[in-house]
């Protein structure tokens, strides 16, 4: 196996440009590779009423299972309030509202007590550097991103990051990406390490800062990283300007200041600090030298209301469903009608998706008026029928950074099958232990990496002369496409539930496995929406198979939980999203 930093990524100095032509093949590996299961087929189209039909499938069965979801929620309305005490809703009259994602009420506490307004300030600072100062700008946006931290997490919490910081530069100067990614992941170790834990939440007065500082560190580990392999792969990257007269010793601390200046304004700015999404440091220091974007008042409008609609969308979805609460008592998802449990596990995949919206779009807006390119917004999950199009589409950013810092640095799929098998099993790997690494979690990547293999298993073969040739032989072109769709059904079940696992836990997958898959459904109450999709394109002309099959009922009494259980509950909810950091 080739370590990180051989061959590809270079221990000694690369020119610039061999770096330029290997980030040019690290960019465009995902579209070589191609997508799932799309093989050489041409793909036709079909015809409007036929697509229109499927159209029609898809919406009628979403918004029924939803409209279920809705009304099982009303019918335990006051059990689950005993449970997990609903709140008061007030985005609609005399509806209460579901509190139990923790990673939602907990963004959106911070971000009316005091992250919209910092970040409105971000925004008038860098409009006003921009114009008046522009040379000075990111000098200023790096103090005012490390005083807004200062604000929320204290000097202690800022001695923390700085201290991170440092030691990654240090191990960086060495030039070796393995003791980069070696000290790398030293230091995310340092979150789990229970002692260390005790002392920082001593350092607060409320958990919810010491989970800031926690979430903070997480995503500022990947910047360490991504700055400290690019430093290694070009020593070039920062330049200490008019010293070429000064002695060696003098040069070299004035680079290693130049370098943590650089390393501390990327981990600092504050649109992204604490929850992303994730920009590499090789585009941050060539666009962040981008003059502000000029926009139009009307351009600014428009986008922030966009970001408007998702929240109240988000908002809308947890005063109707309390799916969340739902999906956190087993004893509710074994008597949850089939309908309903097909509602949950769509409104479950649904919500994280309108979140995450609105968490990247707030950042994604900020980092635009500064000049810089944000990763594209998620995908919606209910066009993706494949799990390399989760990975590509959902969180794009952290995508990038896999393929650039992990995949091809291994060899990726330019080195043979096993070489491919490797570089993918280690980067599910470092996802899984930078997320946490808990049982769910491993379990999930696993059935991720198994998912990504098999769909270039059966792409390989579609694309294989002998049953490519018998494919076009005897099937149309219309045909190709119903049964590539219908090939796809079985990869979006398996996404579905290994999303379930990601967002829910074992208990979660463990019963949909049981009802949707081991019981199956009853012959009188199936239903379906079916959708066709143009594989191996960027958009969809379609949608794939969507197959949500409904599934025997599993008949019980409802029993209450004791007060152990309940505590337990809301304590799973918590550490589901503390082990998670941030979004796959």
């Amino acid at each position: 196996m080739q370590p990180i930093g051989g061959e590809r990524c270079g221990g000694s100095p690369q020119t610039l440009p061999a770096r330029a032509a290997f980030t040019e093949r690290a960019l465009r590996l995902p579209s070589e590779e191609g997508g799932a299961m799309s093989g050489k087929m041409e793909l036709a189209e079909l015809s409007r009423w036929e697509m229109a039909v499927y159209w029609f499938l898809s919406f009628a069965s979403h918004f029924y299972s939803f409209y279920e979801v809705h009304r099982f929620s009303k019918e335990h309305e006051e059990s689950l309030d005993r449970e997990v005490q609903l709140e008061k809703g007030f985005l609609i009259w005399g509806f209460r509202k579901d509190p139990t994602d923790f990673e939602w009420s907990f963004w959106s506490e911070w971000a009316w007590q005091s992250l919209l307004w910092t970040l409105i300030g971000h925004a008038v600072v860098s409009r006003l550097f921009g114009v008046y100062l522009p040379q000075s700008r990111k000098v200023v946006l790096t103090l005012y991103g490390m005083l807004a931290a200062w604000w929320l997490l204290g000097s202690r919490g800022i001695a923390v990051l700085m201290l991170h910081l440092s030691v990654s530069l240090a191990v960086a100067q060495l030039h070796s990406p393995i003791l980069c990614w070696g000290c790398a992941l030293l230091l995310l170790s340092t979150l789990h390490i229970s002692g260390l834990q005790d002392i920082q939440r001593g350092w607060y007065d409320s958990d919810e800062r010491y989970y800031l500082l926690l979430f903070s560190t997480a995503v500022c580990a990947l910047r360490c990283i991504s700055f400290s392999l690019e430093l290694c792969w070009n020593p070039l990257l920062v330049r200490a300007p008019g010293q070429q007269r000064s002695s060696l010793q003098f040069r070299k601390t004035r680079m290693f200041i130049m370098q943590l200046y650089n390393l501390t304004a990327y981990c600092f700015y504050h649109p992204l600090f604490y929850n992303g999404p994730i920009i590499t440091y090789r585009d941050f220091s060539q666009q962040m030298e981008k003059p502000v974007c000029k926009v139009s008042a009307v351009w600014a409008l428009c986008r922030i209301t966009r970001v408007c609609v998702w929240w109240c969308l988000a908002e809308l979805m947890i005063h109707l469903m309390y799916m969340h609460a739902i999906q956190n008592n087993e004893t509710y998802l074994n008597i949850l009608p089939p309908w309903a449990l097909g509602g949950l596990a769509l409104a479950a995949v649904q919500f994280f998706y309108v979140k995450y919206l609105v968490l990247f779009g707030v950042g994604s807006l900020l980092v635009t008026l500064d000049g810089l390119d944000p990763p594209p917004l998620p995908r919606c999950v209910s066009i993706m029928y494949s799990f390399q199009g989760m990975w590509r589409h959902f969180d794009v950013g952290l995508y990038k950074w896999l393929i650039r810092y992990l995949y091809v640095p291994l060899g990726g799929s330019r080195r043979g099958f096993f070489q491919k098998l490797v570089s993918t099993a280690l980067a599910f790997s470092f996802v899984c232990f930078w997320h946490g690494c808990h049982d769910y979690l491993q379990w999930w990547a696993l059935l991720n990496w198994v998912g990504v293999l098999v769909e270039n298993a059966i792409a390989l073969l579609l694309s294989s002369a002998p049953l490519h040739h018998t494919i076009v032989r005897f099937l149309s072109p219309r045909m190709q496409r119903r049964g590539l769709a219908f090939i796809s059904a079985f990869s979006t079940a398996m996404l579905i539930l290994s999303n379930l696992m990601f967002l829910g836990g074992i208990h979660v997958s463990r019963v949909y496995w049981k009802r949707v898959f081991v019981q199956g459904p009853p012959s009188d109450c199936c239903h379906g929406t079916i959708n066709f999709s143009r594989h191996g394109h960027s958009d969809h002309a379609g949608w794939a198979i969507f197959s949500q099959l409904s599934i025997k009922n599993t008949l019980g009494s409802q029993s209450s939980l004791t007060q152990e259980s309940r505590a337990a509950i809301q304590r799973f909810s918590i550490e589901q999203y503390l082990i998670l950091f941030q979004r796959p």
